[in-house]
């Protein structure tokens, strides 16, 4: 008898042995990260600190205007489809909360309680109740790839929650800038219109002497009407980019107006000319990581290979243990239950061919999104590094234009000039103050889409973006 109870021992202690030794194991392909042929600039290495400072920097404050910080925190805050992307990052969560344990055991609680009787038999009352358990065994990893595949899902949706964080800060900041080069657009206009009446005043006390012509006058006020003519498009257009950012922030456009009129940008000021970044040489490829579209794409990836254990599992055999006890007949059954899929083989191979398939479409949108994250890095780079040395070539025929103006209005006025020489001086200065202006546009949306690029602000907490 004692040698039958160890020989039962031996077996049992040898199909426990077995059975971890088969839930240690997972079948279908681990995950290893695609390797993407970069430049050179973009394998260097650099500290995996500057790559978490890039995630949480709020680069817009360097604009130093503090109405656009306070509208940047209330956006974020509110957008809607933020919103939407946390909303999908809740139900991820739900979702991989059911995986592992949670989907490998499952049971029920059964009461009952009935009455009979009949004409010849007095009522009566039978009561049972029933426990039953499953406890699926994780064989082939089946369950632990699923596991993998939600918590990859979680995790992309977390990355496309920053993504579309990013696409906020984008549309709001570009608008904002916007809005100022119109109003900035205006103030030179009005000073342009301001100069053109005052030759205008002069040219009308020339002509009363006699030292100027109607045709001279009538050429002064064509080209002060061309100006005023400026404005009406200039108020249109700044007007549109704050209905633009009454919309991203969900506000009345009144009251957005009002507050930009008395912040509104003085002469060589528009959102500040001291931003600068260190990415001049190119970024390193770790950097990326920062892209949250570039993680979301690797987390698909992931999920897709997780997907193909999923399916390569399902073809094998599954194993349960199941256990039921029972009130009505005091009995209770406990053992295993072996399972093996024989005649759907031909449909869980396709399904298997399937995820395969869609696993290297997965691959093969990882490598495009980080080339193209590359290539976004790159191209606003170069705008940055270009503009900004355009703004600082305009700024200089800006200055050169005044200096020549006045000298022009002065000696107009002694009649050493003529008026045809300051009309054209007038015009080559205006021009070249709107294409300063324009250029300082350019140079703050290239710096906000470098930023963008690099996937800056995508984590930036709210007491961050206070600041």
């Amino acid at each position: 008898m004692r040698t039958n109870r160890f020989k039962k021992s031996l077996a049992s202690a040898s199909l426990m042995a077995s059975l971890s030794l088969l839930t240690a194991c997972a079948v279908g392909p681990n995950y290893q990260r695609p390797e993407v042929n970069l430049a050179q600039d973009f394998v260097d290495d650099a500290s995996q600190q500057s790559y978490a400072q890039v995630a949480t920097l709020a680069w817009w404050q360097s604009y130093d205007d503090p109405l656009l910080n306070q509208w940047v925190e209330q956006g974020l805050g509110s957008n809607l489809d933020i919103a939407v992307a946390v909303e999908r990052i809740a139900a991820a969560q739900a979702a991989l909360s059911g995986t592992g344990v949670n989907s490998a055991l499952s049971g029920d609680l059964s009461v009952q309680s009935t009455r009979s009787g009949s004409d010849v038999a007095s009522a009566t009352t039978s009561d049972s109740a029933s426990l039953s358990g499953n406890l699926a065994i994780d064989l082939f990893g089946g369950i632990k790839r699923e596991r993998q595949a939600a918590k990859a899902d979680l995790l992309a949706a977390v990355a496309d929650t920053q993504t579309a964080r990013l696409a906020y800060l984008s549309a709001l900041v570009s608008a904002y800038i916007d809005a100022r080069y119109y109003q900035y657009a205006l103030v030179l206009t009005q000073q342009s219109i301001k100069s053109r009446e005052q030759t205008w005043a002069v040219t009308q006390e020339q002509r009363r002497v006699g030292s100027a012509t109607e045709l001279e006058e009538e050429q002064v006020k064509a080209l002060l009407y061309v100006a005023q003519a400026d404005i009406p498009d200039l108020q249109a257009s700044f007007m549109a980019q704050v209905y633009a950012i009454a919309t991203l922030l969900d506000e009345p456009a009144d009251g957005l107006l009002a507050q930009m009129q008395s912040s509104a940008p003085e002469q060589n000021d528009l959102l500040g000319l001291s931003l600068d970044t260190p990415y001049k040489n190119g970024v390193p490829a770790d950097l990326l990581r920062n892209r949250p579209d570039v993680r979301s794409a690797e987390y698909a990836l992931q999920s897709a290979v997780a997907e193909v254990g999923v399916a390569q599992a399902n073809r094998l055999p599954s194993l349960n243990l199941t256990g039921t006890v029972s009130s009505s007949q005091d009995s209770w059954s406990f053992g295993p239950l072996l399972s093996l899929p024989i005649f759907n083989q031909g449909a869980l191979a396709a399904s298997k061919r399937q995820v395969e398939a869609q696993a290297r479409v997965a691959e093969i949108q990882y490598r495009q999104t980080v080339l193209d994250a590359v290539e976004d890095v790159q191209s606003a780079n170069s705008a940055w590094q270009r503009d900004r040395e355009k703004v600082d070539r305009l700024n200089q025929a800006v200055n050169s234009y005044t200096r020549a103006l006045d000298l022009s209005q002065q000696t107009y006025q002694v009649g050493v000039m003529t008026l045809l020489d300051l009309l054209d001086t007038d015009r080559s200065l205006a021009s070249a103050r709107l294409q300063y202006a324009a250029a300082l546009r350019d140079l703050s949306v290239d710096w906000a889409t470098l930023q963008i690029a690099l996937g800056a602000g995508g984590s930036v907490a709210k007491s961050q973006a206070e600041n």
